[in-house]
């Protein structure tokens, strides 16, 4: 597959950035897309942040990125609520990037029968704030988580991330929730959406292939799997799917953009 691709969407860690520091390639690759003008989006399951804050984080590792060239899944949360239920109302579990996101997209933050439960990654998951959304589930509320995600990272080790937490909502209240973000390829839609681009002429990069890769598919998206993140050479051929190109780092596709 090689059609013509002018627009880009990424995901960041293990594509762009890896602890902190920038990925070879990472700065020249986003540097290519800013000098030819090519709309691109950086996406991220990561709920904690704003995009303000992960612009920081980004250039505190070198890359310039516009706020508007970043979208999290709680980004892509709050544009599907509005979408479903405009000027609705959530309780939500999550840091300033989800509820900052519901906010701009005019929803009401309650704890007095809300239309959703909006569960989002946070280190500081409560006992009382996870009784009280199963409850408010309990009492008809629909659930709907930013992503799957079951462990984020941290300097110790692993992390219980929002699909984790899910699960114990689930077991106690019997509702699945709707996951937004990745794999999901919804994300990718409202992605396109977000720069006017077409899946026709739209590339992903991701390190996932059970994630980036198979939502980067299902959205119909040329997509490219590079080697510097999650998924290693051997275990490409596991999975069912294939991405549509395998490069060892995104500085592989600088002379592509």
């Amino acid at each position: 597959m090689n059609r013509e691709i002018r627009s880009w969407l990424t995901d960041m860690d293990g594509v762009l950035v890896h602890e902190g520091h920038a990925l070879p390639g990472a700065a020249e690759f986003i540097g290519a897309l800013r000098a030819a003008e090519r709309p691109f989006l950086i996406l991220t399951n990561n709920s904690i942040f704003t995009p303000r804050d992960l612009r920081a984080r980004l250039a505190a590792a070198g890359l310039d990125v516009p706020e508007s060239s970043i979208w999290t899944s709680a980004l892509a949360t709050a544009q599907f609520l509005a979408d479903q239920v405009p000027g609705g109302s959530a309780y939500a579990i999550g840091e300033a990037g989800l509820t900052t996101a519901l906010y701009e997209a005019g929803y009401t933050l309650t704890e007095s029968a809300p239309d959703y439960v909006v569960l989002g990654e946070t280190r500081t998951y409560s006992f009382e704030a996870i009784t009280k959304a199963v409850r408010l589930i309990a009492g008809g509320a629909r659930f709907i988580c930013t992503n799957p995600d079951v462990t984020g990272p941290s300097a110790e080790g692993d992390l219980p991330a929002t699909g984790a937490v899910a699960a114990m909502i689930t077991a106690a209240t019997g509702r699945q929730p709707y996951f937004v973000g990745k794999p999901n390829p919804m994300m990718f839609r409202s992605a396109l959406n977000r720069i006017d681009a077409h899946s026709e002429s739209t590339a992903m990069i991701g390190d996932r292939m059970d994630t980036d890769i198979v939502a980067g598919i299902e959205a119909g998206l040329q997509t490219f799997l590079v080697l510097t993140g999650s998924t290693k050479p051997h275990e490409v051929d596991r999975f069912p799917f294939r991405p549509s190109h395998v490069v060892d780092s995104i500085a592989d596709l600088v002379s592509r953009v």
